[in-house]
């Protein structure tokens, strides 16, 4: 099972154009963040809970001394020493460890689960980060663009053929796309502070990102069945375990118990008898056996671990119910955002070719800058498009790993 969890957290690091990257930040994310080193703790506590296990009731030691010292035959008894040991019933120190294990591995669990979340949460927001960084070069391109209309238009104007307006408009075009890629930039560095937290560092370190990414010709085939070896599910199996662990430790702890001791008593001579046993200490080994005639605790027990695995049942079934459904979306969103990206290509081919066209005619010597805008914005507006298709593909891509890998 711990083979399976760390190969499936390996192969979930894993993206398609920038593995390297983002596979080292989710090692550096697991190594560092606060919350899966106090689930590690808790897992080395349960470990160690298992050593508890391993205890024997405390051992009675009395001793008595006679007021009155009753009369024997061979003398006055002075005091009494006893020393006792009870044990448990065979097999049950076996069983106390065994369902101290069984928790143990539950808790190991945890630390898997906790690992594919964080390893999801670095992902998105990695993704997100890159998405704003692409969209401030589209930015900048499109910046530069409308620089060279506007070079255009001053040298139209100049001839008589653009009015100083169209100037005027391409200027507070310029300006508006600034001002979007400033409001990035403050978008980013936000995401950036989330990010080094995932991490747990300073919030100011400089998050490196790729550039360019792009949706593969065909998707990965996704085995439903992978299900069963996420985590969230494996945990109740390690469950239902740990109650059944419970329930034979049940068993052996309703059995009786038994008991050794011994009981030593020094006895004074009779100064006004001689004979061979005259103030002769007495030993007395003992054998105690303890019987839970009165059982209802234990049946009670049984019921509950009963029940107990009843829950567990109906827990994994409603878990995994939600989690199949959470594939469906997943699937079905990342195939959406393929849809969008095909035809947000297209569009921007063609509005690529009307700049062309408006750019010939400019060479003609006619040219309409309100067209140029238009074109420009419809531009803009199909690469900021591409780019959330690509950033929503591949946060699904990170939630479909998560899920069955």
């Amino acid at each position: 099972m711990r083979y399976v969890i760390v190969i499936g957290i390996a192969f979930f690091a894993l993206a398609k154009t920038n593995a390297q990257d983002l596979t080292t930040y989710i090692q550096e994310a697991e190594k560092n963040n606060p919350e899966i080193q106090a689930f590690e703790l808790r897992y080395n506590i349960a470990e160690e809970k298992v050593n508890e296990a391993n205890w024997l009731p405390n051992t009675l030691v009395g001793a008595g001394y006679f007021v009155s010292e009753p009369e024997t035959r061979t003398g006055a008894q002075r005091a009494r020493f006893s020393v006792s040991q009870m044990l448990p019933w065979f097999g049950t120190i076996t069983a106390r460890e065994n369902y101290a294990s069984s928790m143990a591995e539950t808790q190991y669990v945890d630390i898997a689960i906790a690992k594919r979340k964080l390893a999801l949460a670095v992902s998105q927001s990695y993704y997100e980060l890159y998405a704003i960084r692409a969209k401030q070069l589209v930015l900048d391109k499109n910046i530069e663009l409308l620089e060279t209309y506007e070079r255009l238009a001053l040298t139209s104007v100049e001839v008589g053929k653009a009015s100083a307006v169209d100037v005027l408009r391409l200027q507070i075009r310029q300006n508006e796309l600034v001002q979007q890629k400033e409001v990035l930039e403050q978008d980013y560095l936000a995401e950036q502070v989330k990010f080094n937290n995932l991490l747990n560092r300073d919030e100011d370190i400089t998050v490196s990102v790729v550039e360019d990414m792009f949706i593969p010709d065909e998707d990965e085939l996704i085995l439903s069945e992978n299900l069963q070896l996420n985590p969230e599910l494996i945990k109740y199996d390690k469950l239902y375990e740990s109650v059944e662990q419970s329930e034979l430790l049940n068993q052996k702890e309703s059995a009786p118990s038994i008991g050794f001791g011994l009981d030593y008593v020094p006895v004074s001579e009779r100064p006004d008898l001689s004979f061979s046993d005259n103030g002769k200490d007495i030993v007395m080994p003992m054998v105690t056996l303890s019987i839970p005639i009165f059982n209802n605790k234990y049946k009670s027990v049984t019921k509950q671990n009963e029940l107990k695995q009843l829950q567990i049942q109906s827990q994994k079934a409603d878990r995994l119910n939600k989690l199949e459904t959470l594939l469906a979306d997943a699937q079905y969103n990342r195939e959406t955002t393929r849809i969008k990206f095909n035809i947000q290509s297209d569009n921007l081919k063609q509005a690529n070719d009307a700049e062309e066209i408006l750019i010939k005619n400019y060479e003609t010597g006619t040219i309409d800058f309100n067209d140029v805008l238009d074109v420009q914005e419809l531009q803009l507006k199909f690469q900021i498009n591409l780019i959330e298709s690509i950033k929503g593909y591949y946060i699904q891509y990170a939630l479909i790993n998560y899920l069955t890998q």
